[in-house]
């Protein structure tokens, strides 16, 4: 039976009305494939509480987490991975990529046009929608 892990992350729009996006890393699983940053839930954190947590460690910068805008449950080879997808705004700092290869800011209207990481895309479909 395959682990299931917990992750959230984050949808974060800027005033342009455009989505901070994140490119994987040569490294991780999942190169080169666009992600929402996030990371996995701890014992004992809901998903907000994480995500929180996560972009601090991974961004560098202080976010405001709201509303889930999806939970979706994607299965890999070796692992399911449970995504919480959750809206988000920075109240601190400027993101920078600690971890992935490069962030960037990608208007609504653009973001089919990335190769994106598969547990991502029901959100990604559902902001286009």
């Amino acid at each position: 039976m395959k682990k299931t892990i917990k992750v959230a992350a984050a949808v974060i729009q800027n005033d342009n009305n455009m989505i901070l996006c994140a490119l994987r890393s040569p490294i991780m699983s999942l190169a080169n494939l666009w992600e929402f940053p996030g990371g996995k839930l701890e014992e004992g954190e809901n998903a907000q509480e994480a995500l929180v947590r996560e972009i601090e460690e991974e961004l560098g910068c202080k976010i405001e987490a709201g509303e889930v805008i999806a939970d979706i449950h994607h299965e890999y080879e070796k692992v399911i991975v449970n995504l919480i997808s959750i809206r988000a705004k920075i109240v601190d700092g400027e993101p920078v990529a600690k971890e992935h290869a490069e962030l960037r800011w990608v208007p609504v209207s653009e973001l089919e046009s990335l190769e994106w990481a598969p547990a991502d895309i029901p959100t990604l479909t559902a902001l286009v929608n």
